[in-house]
């Protein structure tokens, strides 16, 4: 099973160094086998996922992903992109890019155009009661999402105890993503 960490900047400061330091623990610790660089917050982005990708040489089994930034990912050559909800119609170019390319969902519609369209993956959220995250939608709809499309599908929302894995991993699904999972 997959299991990929999401960066939070709840959880570390935004200083390329420091940031860098802590990633590198959280790999090291935790042994992710994806993790994406998400950090709404940062007013330089760019310079941070400079850091992050720095890490790719000393983690090679690992696939580093920024999140939403197209160019930036080809640029830095990020192994992916992690593409939000209102993205799904970019899919086409981060593929031309040669990203792998992974889409949040958050209904069975967005996962049928997320594949139609050509993503490689999907995350669908939130599974489990998650901050800020709405109503989550249960193992019931992340079955039926994983039973009707063919991409790999990643679930994510709420999950930070082993049970919650064991009962994700019983609906067939391709792996689980966590940002609270995944902290020092």
């Amino acid at each position: 099973m997959i299991r990929y960490a999401i960066t939070d900047p709840a959880y570390y400061t935004d200083n390329p160094g420091n940031f860098k330091r802590y990633a590198k623990e959280v790999l090291v610790r935790h042994k992710p086998d994806w993790i994406v660089l998400r950090d709404k917050k940062t007013q330089d982005y760019p310079e941070l996922a400079y850091a992050f990708l720095s890490l790719k040489n000393c983690f090679p089994h690992i696939g580093f992903f920024l999140h939403t930034d197209l160019k930036l990912a080809h640029s830095l050559r990020a192994q992916g992109i992690h593409l939000a909800s209102d993205q799904i119609a970019d899919v086409a170019l981060a593929k031309k890019m040669g990203l792998y390319t992974i889409v949040s969902t958050h209904t069975l519609q967005e996962a049928f155009r997320a594949e139609r369209i050509g993503a490689d993956a999907v995350t669908f959220s939130p599974v489990f009661e998650s901050p800020g995250k709405g109503k989550p939608a249960g193992l019931e709809k992340l079955k039926e999402i994983r039973d009707k499309i063919s991409i790999k599908v990643i679930a994510l929302g709420g999950i930070v105890d082993d049970e919650q894995i064991r009962a994700v991993a019983k609906t067939g699904i391709d792996g689980y993503a966590s940002i609270r999972r995944f902290v020092l």
